[in-house]
């Protein structure tokens, strides 16, 4: 007997007829029954298409239209109430509001500012059985977000600027920079800055920084100390963008003041400022502009000041500094994580007369920003024991993980780090690990089967995630490579040694011990094999030496005669050699032998000593070898020259000398005793004495 789920089928239809046991016929027509399941409140509902973002202006009005949520339930929306839904509100109010009945959300507080909150987490949450208690409920997380107006206007901070410019101050110099601030962002923030020249002289001009949003204001004209010393003027800064919904065209724009003073002092510079202290991110790209510094030199003569960067202030020769107008731009590729603040002394000499000079300290504090990705902290080299179930502890480390990670990064933000764990994003589950995120900057890799076992496998490769919560976010992935070990009682899992070798290539001590054995063998017989081989190596090189002096005639006639015998018309003698074979054809003559004398051998297994044909074999053999003129032994040929009679020393020979007696014997020398064989040897013709 099985279960019925109505979700799964909703009615059965059966047929039945009764039938006589005794004739076993029917006794009434066939009958059909449909057997209907009647729903039970046994399906949760569930959000569908999450996750829910949505975005709405701000300053809109109540009532505004947010997002619709959707839930569904399994259960069947006929029988009873198992289906009807009830949406409500766990978190956002009074902010949002749902309709109970469509999941419709929308605001319920008039006039919500983005510039107070940008962002709103609203929590909605569905039930079933009409919202009655012992039904089954579902949330979800709505995340709303506030878009900009135009519902602000610039405003200067100050009502007066006062800047200082030497009168030498070449048109288009920078005088200063004043902003206007605006509470929204993008283009509802953009503005343009216009003078009002209150004397009519044209002196300056302004124009916006597409960057900053900033007035720069800019030296038009020369300056005469000795003409006008002070310049006053009306600043105005209007948005790029009006929107009447909520303020009057007048509240789009602001004014401000603007003074600047020529001087001309008999005195060093004098900075606008004591000390200095800007900020600039460090990905400022180079020639961005870190800020500026202002001296004035109070020489009546006019004198022009010149800035620099005093050395020894920045070894690196990070910043560069303007010599004209005293602007800082970056100068080389910064980084907090080497250096955070930059300590500069920037200087200002007169350039004419008496070189006067003066000095300002300037702190420029390097702000990050994310460009450094999160890696572990250090390098993990996980274990999980044999036989360790999923999820079950490891005595080994002494947790519920099978290794505990962290990361660092040398980023430092605002915030503090938090770091995200997870596993490589894969087609297919990692059906062996998984990593728990324990939202406090670490994780633990968890099993997710269990019986691991070093006979399937000695060794997992698991990519590990780590990504920061920077904007953008930065990431990194390390490998870890998970041993599978066979820890000992206490579970420890051997480390070091032989032992953990062999455990680390899948093998146990006594097959390692035994593979070194062959290997210690095998370099044993190498050695042999290479001794064998130099020695019949040197064994051939001495055959060769020997061979050479009757393989170098092969095949030739050797012609002897006495010296001076041709003046007597004495032939001379000629003796043949047997060619001799060469080294290719001895080798293919043997190797045919050696064929032969196999196949005599294949058909000789069951013939004897004293049996007729082995005996003929036999003498085939030895015909063929006396027969054979290319077999060895080779002739050689001895000559001996004649030592003439009367000699002292007698015959050299073992036998009587070989002579041709042609005509009148020849005068002797009795200084010269022997002479050197070399005419048949190629040798040059010369007598030696001894």
């Amino acid at each position: 007997m099985k279960t019925v789920d109505r979700e799964e089928k909703a009615s059965y239809i059966l047929q039945a007829q009764a039938i006589d046991r005794l004739t076993d016929q029917p006794v009434e027509p066939e009958s059909e029954f449909i057997i209907k399941v009647k729903d039970i409140n046994d399906n949760a509902p569930y959000f569908q298409n999450e996750p829910y973002v949505s975005s709405i202006p701000e300053m809109c009005p109540m009532g505004t239209t947010v997002v619709r949520v959707t839930a569904t339930d399994a259960d069947d929306p006929l029988s009873g109430n198992n289906a009807k839904l009830i949406y409500s509100i766990l978190q956002g109010e009074p902010y949002f509001s749902v309709e109970p009945k469509t999941g419709v959300i929308v605001t319920s507080w008039p006039n919500m500012d983005r510039e107070a909150r940008e962002k709103y987490l609203v929590v909605v949450q569905v039930k079933d059985m009409m919202g009655l208690n012992g039904g089954y409920s579902a949330t979800t997380t709505v995340t709303i977000t506030l878009s900009d107006v135009n519902d602000n206007g610039p405003t200067f901070q100050h009502n007066l600027y006062t800047f200082t410019l030497a009168e030498s101050a070449a048109p288009g110099t920078t005088v200063g920079r004043i902003l206007a601030d605006d509470g929204d962002v993008g283009v509802n923030a953009r503005m343009n800055y216009s003078l009002e020249d209150l004397e009519e002289s044209s002196t300056f001009r302004i124009q916006t920084d597409p960057v900053t949003q900033e007035g720069v204001i800019l030296l038009a004209k020369p300056l005469d100390y000795e003409t006008k010393r002070r310049f006053v003027i009306a600043v105005e800064a209007i948005n790029d963008h009006l929107d009447t919904r909520f303020l009057s065209a007048y509240e789009f724009s602001d004014r401000t003041t603007v003074k600047i003073l020529v001087e001309d002092v008999d005195e060093p510079p004098v900075f606008s400022a004591a000390v200095y202290e800007w900020k600039v991110p460090e990905n400022a790209v180079v020639a961005t502009q870190v800020g500026s510094v202002s001296a004035r030199d109070t020489d009546t003569a006019n004198n022009p000041i010149k800035y620099s960067i005093a050395k020894g202030s920045d070894m690196r020769n990070l910043l560069r500094i303007d010599p004209n107008n005293g602007t800082v731009t970056v100068a080389k590729p910064l980084d907090r994580e080497t250096a955070d603040w930059h300590n500069l002394t920037i200087a200002a000499m007169e350039t004419r007369a008496g070189y006067l000079s003066s000095s300002v300290e300037v702190f420029v504090r390097v702000l990050d920003v994310n460009d450094n990705a999160p890696q572990l902290s250090r390098n993990y080299q996980p274990i999980i024991c044999e036989g360790t179930q999923a999820g079950e502890v490891n005595s080994y480390t002494h947790a519920n993980v099978i290794q505990m990670m962290s990361a660092t990064d040398p980023d430092d933000p605002m915030g503090g780090h938090h770091f995200y764990f997870s596993m490589v994003q894969e087609k297919n589950t990692n059906p062996n690990f998984t990593i728990r995120d324990n939202q406090d900057n670490t994780a633990g890799i968890l099993a997710r089967r269990s019986s691991f076992s070093r006979k399937d496998r000695t060794q997992y490769v698991l990519p590990v995630v780590v990504t920061d919560s920077g904007s953008p976010a930065m990431s990194s992935t390390s490998t870890l490579t998970i041993s599978v070990c066979a820890c000992q009682p206490a579970g420890h899992c051997p480390s070091g040694g032989v032992e953990a070798f062999a455990l680390s290539m899948g093998l146990n001590l006594q097959s390692l011990m035994g593979l070194l054995v062959c290997l210690a063998t095998l370099a044993v017989l190498s050695t042999l094999i290479v001794a064998v081989r130099r020695h019949r190596k040197r064994t051939q090189e001495k055959l060769s030496v020997n061979e050479m002096d009757t393989l170098e005639y092969s095949e030739k006639i050797l012609r002897y005669s006495e010296p001076n015998s041709n003046q007597n018309n004495c032939p001379p003698a000629q003796v043949p050699l047997r060619p001799h074979l060469s080294r290719r054809e001895r080798r293919l003559r043997r190797e045919e032998v050696a064929a032969s004398i196999r196949m005599s051998l294949r058909h000789s297994h069951l013939i004897g000593p004293e049996d007729e044909v082995f005996r003929q074999f036999i003498m085939d053999r030895l015909v063929e070898a006396d027969q054979d003129p290319y077999a060895p032994p080779f002739d050689c040929l001895r000559t001996y020259a004649f030592e003439g009679t009367g000699s002292v020393t007698g015959s050299l020979s073992s036998i009587e000398s070989f002579t041709l007696e042609c005509g009148p014997e020849r005068p002797r020398d009795p200084t010269t005793r022997f002479f050197r064989l070399t005419p048949w040897l190629g040798g040059a013709e010369e007598e030696t004495s001894f």
